[in-house]
């Protein structure tokens, strides 16, 4: 698929198909998440599969009740590691680049899940706690998105755009 034609059909996709998300799939959208780019190339994230069913409901309770996260065949849950580059960047670092790093990553992921044919919704309304139970994520690492992936059973339409020139701004705000 074009880059563009991808961006364009990328939609948040919350029904999917029973099908397994073949391993060829999952690492090239893992590739890609390797690929993004990220502060001083300190990739300051961590990333977490999960499959397994129990722990896919777990999270999705987590997410306060958004049960389409337990039927999506497979998890991905991007965790900023603030240690990663805290010792280049300070606090600035700890605090925002690593941030910054894990949603670069998940953006990658998601638009390299559409460019497989396949569906994905990024999730990042959760209780932080909740989730750091789920997988076992220590301080000062914490999670900063969720992001289910398979195959379709919808194909949402898409979504009205604020128009570029609200957006945009020559030089100043």
């Amino acid at each position: 698929m074009e880059f563009f034609e991808v961006i364009e059909r990328r939609r948040s996709v919350r029904r999917f198909k029973p099908d397994p998300v073949e391993d060829e799939k999952l690492e090239a959208i893992l590739k890609a998440v390797q690929l993004a780019p990220s502060a001083g190339n300190l990739q300051a994230y961590e990333v977490v599969i999960v499959r397994d069913p129990g722990r896919k409901a777990e999270l999705a309770k987590a997410a306060w009740g958004q049960s389409f996260i337990a039927e999506a065949p497979v998890v991905l849950a991007f965790i900023a590691n603030p240690e990663r580059n805290s010792f280049r960047y300070g606090v600035r670092g700890e605090r925002l680049y690593s941030v910054q790093d894990a949603t670069i990553a998940c953006a990658h992921a998601h638009l390299a899940a559409t460019a497989l044919g396949l569906g994905s919704v990024w999730i990042g309304a959760f209780d932080d706690a909740a989730v750091s139970r789920v997988l076992n994520v220590k301080p000062p690492l914490r999670p900063v998105a969720l992001l289910p992936i398979g195959y379709p059973a919808e194909s949402p339409p898409a979504r009205p755009r604020r128009p570029i020139r609200d957006i945009v701004h020559e030089e100043q705000l």
